[in-house]
């Protein structure tokens, strides 16, 4: 994807790197070659040995290790205040402690080899729930050892908005920055004209690949996605959803099929993208028009079975015809 073309003096670079899981693609606009691969690896390595549950050293990992709580580090405090603001807006259904039920399902950092069963679920509830946490200065504590941490649904979104701070502090003014899907830019490019996104959605048939739905319109801000497409797994002919429903214990299986959010920062767009995957259709999209400064695109399944989507008028605003 060609984020920036006509530009004047300024030269057009694009750093291309594989973190967290997925690729990653930074682009930006400068007289020279200011930031450098060097730069955003060191920066993504930094949160990674905060937040990684793949990094047996990472202070997510020793806080899920331990008994009573750990003191955290600067990105950890400020993606943990996020999660309980989040948490706290969405009424629990968005919620850092799922981790035992991620990996439960199968979406864990260790493989399965069953599917937990109702009596399982139920267990693993009593070790669920961000109201077992508390956060005073950075320090975090659980009230019982089982409460662990998964920031997968709010750290990519952090990540990015990290990289693009970097960026703005060495006064890069055009710049997009993606990882794993989730994106931040600032605009316009250096010819005046706005920067364009594709937003992706499902195919319209199970074996095809994903398509671009849309294209949007934008100067400043972060869109992220979250979806039951993708990322799944079979048990028998049924896909099991990588989304959980804190609540229930069990993966989403609703009418949504993705929903991708509009926000000022990545963090507020990827921490609220999955839990509104858990409402209904006029409920998310109540709950996103009662939010200053977000937007909405998503796809759902109509009960008879077929595709459709809807948007807050803000997001239609963006689209470019």
């Amino acid at each position: 994807m060609n984020f920036f073309s006509g530009y004047a003096d300024l030269r057009e670079y694009t750093i291309k790197g594989y973190a967290q899981g997925t690729d990653y693609t930074v682009k930006y606009f400068a007289a020279d070659s200011i930031v450098t691969k060097a730069d955003i690896d060191r920066i993504l390595n930094a949160i990674d040995s905060s937040m990684s549950l793949y990094k047996p050293y990472s202070l997510i990992c020793r806080f899920n290790a331990a008994d009573e709580g750990l003191h955290l580090d600067q990105h950890l405090v400020k993606v943990m205040r996020k999660s309980f603001a989040v948490y706290k807006d969405t009424r629990g259904k968005f919620d850092a402690t799922v981790e035992p039920l991620v990996q439960a399902w199968g979406f864990g950092a260790k493989p399965i080899i069953k599917f937990p069963d109702s009596a399982e679920v139920k267990m693993l509830l009593a070790c669920v729930g961000m109201n077992n946490l508390s956060l005073k200065g950075d320090y975090l504590k659980k009230s019982r050892p089982c409460i662990k941490l998964d920031l997968n649904g709010i750290a990519q979104g952090y990540s990015v908005d990290v990289i693009a701070d970097y960026l703005q502090q060495k006064k890069i003014k055009s710049f997009v920055v993606e990882l794993g899907g989730e994106l931040r830019m600032k605009g316009p490019k250096p010819d005046g004209s706005s920067l364009r996104i594709g937003i992706e959605g499902p195919a319209m048939t199970a074996d095809a690949e994903p398509v671009i739905k849309h294209v949007v319109r934008i100067n400043n801000g972060a869109i992220t996605t979250a979806g039951n497409y993708r990322k799944y797994l079979l048990n028998g002919a049924k896909k099991i959803a990588h989304l959980i429903d804190p609540k229930t214990g069990y993966p989403l299986d609703n009418a949504l099929i993705s929903v991708t959010i509009y926000a000022k920062d990545a963090i507020t767009a990827d921490g609220y993208d999955s839990p509104i995957m858990a409402m209904g259709v006029k409920e998310a999209l109540d709950f996103v028009k009662a939010r200053k400064g977000m937007e909405a695109y998503i796809i759902y399944h109509k009960k008879d079975g077929s595709v459709a989507d809807t948007l807050t008028s803000g997001f239609r605003k963006m689209l470019v015809d």
